[in-house]
């Protein structure tokens, strides 16, 4: 696949003790080394999709550019970011045309078609590149990277009606090839991607299964779809040695979709659903258990807490990358401007999973360094969940 360069100057390196190598939208999450440390996010402003990059170490969030191959006055809704070695992958999604209203109103967005594109953006030489697309176009589905390749599952094939997909598949990045993978046994949608103890794991989402011949509601000849709690709250894990899946049930425990799930050191942690990206605390997984429970030190009715904003201000948007033992979380929060209007600011809140209980503060705030063109004077759509990429020194 050809490359498209884009004059995007790579950023000074810095020293780390942090490092989440290979990791993105709760993949893999490896021991701390030293390196520079980057985490990358897709947003929209106005009518056009931009990655961006927080840079942990010197404390600072710029632009790196739009998306190519999203037309003007369009943005991407739905789609993947997840990093792999030392690049960042932006796949699938559905594509929207983007209109303003009268008067400088709300945008309005109105569907177009599903993609199945793919596109890799190198971050230490500063190019995008496309990529082989996806056996099957899809958005709001799950994807992780896992021993060195990207795993998806699930998700919606298309713009009619609201059903999911059991189908998965994995890239391999020196071949540029995806592979199916056998299917789930539930269709799921608005499901989250996570690699823990080494399988690629499927939480949540609107999830249906399939009643077999055999039971009693079902006609022989028929196929019937059921929706439950049950089917909801399940986890399904794929096997990579045998090549099979397997249905964890009560695995996410609620009937609304998880917001994100990142691994650390062997355990899950998770900030909220897709309702309710924060819900005053982080919560950590007992896989023995198979119960989720609120972890030390962590409560924080609202994160805004954490900096000096007036008290009117809102968060527009949090979104969460593991770096070594840190959560970090991104957010954005409008405040009041000049003339009536509104401003977004940007912020970082990093909570230390390691911090000592009671002898040394768990949670940290940052307030990124921006250049003058990166200053945000209008409000900020967040598009996809965080990842984080490790540049070896």
């Amino acid at each position: 696949m050809g490359s498209l360069h884009c004059n995007v100057a790579a950023s000074p390196s810095f020293s780390s003790t942090g490092s989440s190598s290979g990791s993105g939208g709760g993949g893999d999450n490896v021991v701390s080394r030293d390196g520079s440390v980057r985490i990358y996010a897709c947003f929209a402003h106005g009518s056009s999709n931009s990655l961006e990059c927080y840079e942990p170490g010197a404390n600072t969030w710029r632009r790196v550019g739009a998306l190519p191959g999203v037309p003007d006055g369009h943005i991407l809704k739905g789609f993947a970011v997840v990093a792999l070695g030392e690049s960042v992958y932006v796949i699938g999604g559905r594509l929207c045309k983007r209109e303003r209203g009268a008067a400088g109103g709300e945008y309005h967005d109105t569907d177009v078609n599903v993609r199945a594109d793919v596109l890799r953006y190198d971050v230490r030489r500063g190019e995008w590149q496309h990529r082989a697309p996806l056996l099957l176009p899809r958005f709001d589905f799950a994807c992780a990277p896992c021993r060195g390749r990207i795993c998806v599952a699930g998700g919606q094939c298309s713009l009619s009606g609201a059903r999911g997909t059991a189908a998965a598949e994995v890239y391999d990045e020196e071949k540029d090839q995806w592979s199916a993978l056998p299917d789930m046994s539930t269709l799921r949608y608005k499901c989250v991607g996570v690699t823990w103890q080494g399988s690629f794991h499927v939480v949540g989402g609107f999830a249906e299964s399939t009643l077999t011949a055999g039971d009693a509601l079902v006609t022989p000849g028929t196929t019937v779809l059921q929706s439950s709690a049950l089917e909801r709250s399940s986890a399904e894990v794929f096997h990579r040695s045998r090549s099979t899946w397997e249905i964890l049930p009560g695995m996410w425990q609620l009937d609304v979709p998880p917001n994100q799930i990142v691994a650390v050191a062997n355990r899950l942690f998770s900030s909220g659903d897709c309702l309710n990206c924060w819900k005053g605390h982080v919560e950590v997984y007992d896989g023995e258990l198979n119960i989720w429970s609120i972890w030390d030190h962590s409560v924080l009715p609202d994160l805004s807490l954490l900096a000096n904003l007036p008290s009117s201000a809102q968060r527009l948007y949090l979104t969460m990358a593991a770096v070594g033992t840190q959560l970090y979380f991104l957010a954005g929060y409008q405040v009041p401007s000049s003339n009536d209007s509104f401003r977004t600011v940007s912020l970082v809140h990093s909570f230390d999973t390691n911090a000592p209980p009671g002898l040394e503060p768990a949670w940290s705030n940052f307030q990124p360094k921006m250049e003058p063109d990166d200053i945000e004077d209008e409000r900020k759509e967040l598009f996809s969940q965080c990842c984080s990429v490790q540049l070896s020194s």
